[in-house]
Formats: C-alpha cells, structure tokens, sequence
C-alpha cells in the first residue's frame, strides 16, 4: 500500500505541479476581460480551467518523455525552475508511464474542448492548434529554431483568448480586440521564460538535435536578448493603455518592473554560470506569474 501511493506520488511530481500555476494565471487573464466587458460562465470557467491544466500536464509529462528517447535529460544539468522532472533518467517513473499520463491528459484535455467547440465553433481552430503544440512540442517543433514562440503562443493567445471565448453567451463567434492585447503580455512573458531557462540546458541541447533561440544566438547574446523581451512584454501593457485600448488599471502589471530588473541584471552577469544564474531564474518565474495576475486584477477593478 505505501509503495502503491510512494508511485501515485512520483507521477503527481512528474506533471511538474509547482509550474501549473502559470495556467490559472494565463486564464484569469482571459476570464477577467470577458468580465470586463459584462461576460460570465462560473461552469464554463471550471471547465475552462480542468482542460487548460490538463493540457499543461500534457506538455509537461509529454516534454520530459520525448526528452529522455532524445537523450537530452541524460546530459541536462538540472536546476529548480529547468532540466525537467529528472524521474525518467533516475528510473523512478518508466517511459511508457510517462507517455500514457501525457497522452491520456491531452485526450480527456481535448474531450473537454470538443464540449466547447460544440458551443463555440469559433474555438476549432484554437483547440486544435492546441493539441498539435502539446503533442509536436518536444519532437518537432524544438527543432526549428523559434521554439520559444510556441509555448509563448499557447500560454498567451490561444489560453487566454480562448478562456475568453468560453464566458461569452454560447454560440457567439466574437472575439474582442481587449481579449486579444491581454493575450500579448502573458505570450511575450512565458516565451521568454522558455528562453531564460534554455541557457542552462545550452550544452546538453547543442549535443542532442534542439535548436532553440540560445543556441542561434549564443549564451551572451540570449541575455541581452532576454531583457529586451522583458521590455516588450511591459510596452505591451503601456502602450494599449496610452491608446484606451485596455484598461488603466492594468497598468498594475508594472508592479513587477523592480523584480524583473534585478533578474535582468542577475543574468547579463551570470549567464555563463548556471549556479549564480538560479536566483535570477526564479526571479524571472515570479515576474511571469505576477504580471499577468496583475493585469488580472486590474481588469476586474475597472470592471467594477
């Protein structure tokens, strides 16, 4: 018995569950701009909510599996916030294992999102774009040299616009330009997370086929770079709110400016050292949760 939960915890620790709050958080932001302009489904919302954190664990356990055939979690050095799960390579989870929990949590993932294409034909094109990211992810599309785009797309537009979506009245083909300049923020922000954590698995990537921004730019060059996403991610906030297109309340998202500068300075210095680069790592999580939440809350004080 204590061997049977010893193993349902193990696969629980391989979804990677302290990285799915990114997830409420990028459909908080969708929900709050529905709110904002007179949209609520408490139901929806639930369900909304189950089907993107499936997709999360999907792409988390798929990721790891598809990591480990590669033989790039071999090589990876690990840290807190990058290098995957590290179960496989330990033997505390077999592949197969791995595989059936990513697979079976986007199939019951997709059966939720069928729900919502019956009522919203609109979200086809978003639900399916979906689940080629999650399942091409790691095989295909580490391959292209952008990869940081695509999770940066799936965790900003299609998360947050298609949370939107699901508040509107059912059948409803609208899609509101706010929803879409929320989306822009939470997109910049988690592709650049992907990319901060890229450079510590530069090395063990190189080796194994990725090919990803940090690669195509070098370690120091990824550092400045990452900073200046940092600077897109926040322009898109201000600039919507100079033209009235968003909320002035959502200005609240800056908050997290002192946090992102003293990442930002972490890893101009320590790009090339990946022990003195872990603070900056986490402060750069931070800045990603926090931002977006911050916009959430924004919304939902103008809507008031």
């Amino acid at each position: 018995m204590e061997l049977e939960m010893s193993k349902k915890k193990i696969m629980f620790l391989e979804t990677r569950p302290q990285f799915l709050l990114l997830t409420p958080v990028c459909v908080s932001v969708g929900f709050a701009a529905a709110v904002y302009e007179g949209y609520f489904n408490g139901l929806h919302l639930v369900l909304a909510l189950i089907g993107a954190l499936l997709a999360h664990i999907s792409v988390n356990v798929l990721n790891d599996y598809f990591d480990y055939k590669r033989g790039t979690d071999l090589l990876t050095v690990k840290t807190p916030f990058s290098g995957g799960s590290g179960f496989l390579p330990q033997g505390l989870v077999k592949p197969e294992d791995a595989f059936k929990l990513g697979f079976g949590s986007l199939i019951i993932g997709l059966i939720i999102g069928a729900y919502f294409i019956y009522n919203y034909p609109v979200l086809l094109p978003i639900v399916a774009l979906a689940a080629f990211l999650i399942y091409a992810y790691t095989p295909l599309l580490t391959k292209v040299g952008i990869t940081e785009v695509f999770p940066g797309l799936g965790f900003g537009p299609l998360m947050v616009i298609g949370a939107y979506i699901t508040q509107l009245p059912v059948g409803s083909f609208h899609i509101s330009p706010t929803a879409i300049l929320a989306s822009v923020p939470a997109g910049i922000l988690v592709s650049n997370l992907l990319f901060l954590n890229e450079i510590p698995d530069y090395d063990a990537d190189l080796k194994t086929g990725r090919k990803h921004g940090v690669i195509l730019l070098g370690k120091k060059r990824s550092s400045r770079a990452y900073v200046l996403f940092l600077a897109l991610a926040y322009a898109s906030i201000v600039i919507p709110v100079i033209l009235n297109l968003l909320p002035l309340y959502a200005l609240l998202g800056l908050a997290t400016i002192p946090i992102a500068v003293k990442a930002s300075k972490g890893v101009l210095k320590n790009f090339d050292q990946t022990d003195k680069l872990v603070p900056s790592l986490g402060q750069n999580v931070l800045v990603v949760l926090a931002t977006p939440a911050l916009v959430t809350i924004g919304f939902l004080i103008a809507a008031i």
